[in-house]
């Protein structure tokens, strides 16, 4: 992929669930999923807000914002799903801030902190009408751990895993 040269760099921030950056990304995911999957963006921002915060704190998960000229465009989280698995959530790009590799970056930074941390593979679903995610995940070296032939809303939660080159991680 090819990105312009006038893209801004973008700045990792690790944030709180309840830092002031973090809020519009969470506030437009919520927004999102309810418009995609028939739920209020209350019911859905609930349910982001359900995982408690602590999940997503060091040293066993992290909450990134990207940064990009003091704005956030993009977040991610990871979680730990076992001793050596961290889990992906609410990887999201601001709809404004679309289509720059931005979601490639926020991924490429967890799979960073997390081999970090000592976690060898990566644990993630996602939605079956969120093909953009989908299409990420393979886009980055995502196996797909459901069958692709089948249509999507029959596979439900779409199960994808990596595992990490973890030379150098402590």
């Amino acid at each position: 992929m090819s990105t312009p040269t006038d893209t801004p760099t973008l700045q990792f921030v690790a944030v709180h669930q309840t830092d002031p950056l973090a809020a519009p990304l969470i506030e437009e995911l919520a927004l999102e999923y309810a418009t995609r999957y028939g739920r209020t963006p209350g019911e859905q921002y609930s349910e982001l807000k359900a995982y408690p915060a602590e999940e997503f704190e060091p040293p066993r998960g992290a909450l990134i914002v990207a940064i990009s000229d003091g704005v956030p465009v993009a977040g991610g989280a990871f979680r730990q799903f076992d001793s050596s698995t961290a889990e992906l959530k609410r990887i999201w790009t601001a709809s404004s801030h679309r289509k720059r590799g931005y979601g490639k970056l926020v991924v490429a930074e967890l799979e960073r902190i997390a081999g970090e941390r000592g976690y060898s593979r990566i644990y993630l679903t996602t939605g079956w009408r969120q093909p953009e995610a989908v299409a990420l995940y393979l886009a980055t070296g995502y196996t797909a751990l459901y069958d692709p032939n089948l249509p999507s809303e029959e596979v439900g939660a779409h199960a994808f895993e990596k595992f990490l080159d973890c030379v150098g991680a402590s």
